[in-house]
């Protein structure tokens, strides 16, 4: 079965503001902001750097990775309201880059952060959206009370944006998304900025959603919403993919059974040499702060990777320890916790 969604090594770079222009603006016109492919621009920034992703209908597919990773400029080129440096992406069919109005009317997305009409109430904020895309004010409102219906806020339909919760604002969101029936929906970080409780209730919405058989594209940087939630997940960082699977194998990856972190005051490279040779540690690595350690004896060796830090002159201020699970991979991968 074809792919619903496929990047092929998908680039983006974001040229540096030209000397003496930053921090004021300056007409864009005629500017290159995207070097091509290769190109050494100074100061330049690779968002993406030869990004190759598959995504099947029906999936849940979850982008992973700390800020700045490489998660919105992917969603903003899938979207169309990024432009590639080079490489090529399809969604449902259609080449973002030369079909973006089929592409489109194919999608449905969710911001990161919640941008109805202020101005309009709820059910206005969704019929004003399906004039976008030729429904009529009949049709948009029979959808819409649907929409509403099925995310449980149907008695707000009259009420204005502000009144509504942040949770309840989300699932507008989604609610607008959906509107024209999309065939793949994206979110962008959804339940940043939403306390617990929200949370897990727009996950229950997206599980439904799920169960339907819509196919799912959604960024976050929160480990347990990405293990529970998602079907496959693709690990990136600094533009790069670094692990794609589901998230059961990938936490299978995750080297040792407990990461030790030993918080240290002084040489950590000397510590890490002497901490190597203790026994049941698979792995030390000098961090920034102390040393990172890969145990297969869970808590067991602590005492005799604190006694070699502090043979190596180091004196140990704290320790932590994780047990393996995604954010153990993307210890590995990156050397840096996901953050």
């Amino acid at each position: 079965m074809p792919a619903i969604i496929e990047t092929r090594l998908l680039r983006k770079v974001y040229a540096a503001p030209p000397p003496g222009t930053r921090g004021r603006k300056t007409p864009t016109s005629g500017v290159r902001l995207s070097p091509p492919a290769g190109a050494r621009t100074s100061g330049s920034i690779a968002a993406l750097d030869a990004l190759d992703l598959q995504v099947q209908e029906g999936e849940f597919f979850g982008l992973l990775g700390p800020n700045g990773a490489g998660k919105t400029t992917t969603i903003g080129i899938l979207t169309t309201r990024v432009r590639a440096t080079s490489g090529e992406a399809f969604v449902a069919g259609a080449n973002v880059a030369t079909q973006d109005v089929d592409v489109r009317r194919r999608i449905g997305v969710v911001p990161q952060r919640p941008n109805p009409d202020r101005g309009l109430n709820v059910l206005e904020n969704l019929v004003f959206h399906g004039a976008y895309f030729g429904l009529s004010t009949a049709e948009a409102e029979r959808r819409a009370m649907v929409q509403l219906e099925q995310f449980e806020i149907a008695d707000r339909a009259l009420a204005k944006v502000d009144e509504l919760s942040g949770g309840q604002q989300q699932r507008l969101m989604i609610a607008r998304a959906l509107l024209h029936e999309p065939r793949v929906i994206f979110l962008d970080e959804p339940t940043v900025g939403l306390d617990p409780q929200a949370r897990h209730a727009l996950w229950e919405v997206l599980r439904r959603l799920h169960a339907e058989g819509r196919t799912i594209v959604m960024t976050t940087h929160y480990m347990q919403e990405a293990d529970e939630l998602c079907d496959r997940l693709a690990i990136v960082d600094h533009g790069k993919l670094l692990a794609l699977d589901t998230p059961a194998n990938l936490k299978a990856r995750a080297p040792g059974a407990t990461l030790i972190d030993l918080f240290v005051d002084g040489d950590a490279p000397a510590a890490a040499s002497r901490c190597r040779a203790v026994e049941g540690i698979s792995r030390v690595d000098a961090v920034p702060g102390g040393l990172r350690a890969h145990s297969a004896r869970g808590g067991e060796p602590i005492p005799a990777l604190i006694r070699a830090a502090e043979a190596a002159g180091c004196r140990v201020e704290n320790i932590n320890l994780s047990k393996p699970s995604l954010e153990t991979l993307f210890i590995s991968l990156t050397g840096r916790k996901l953050d």
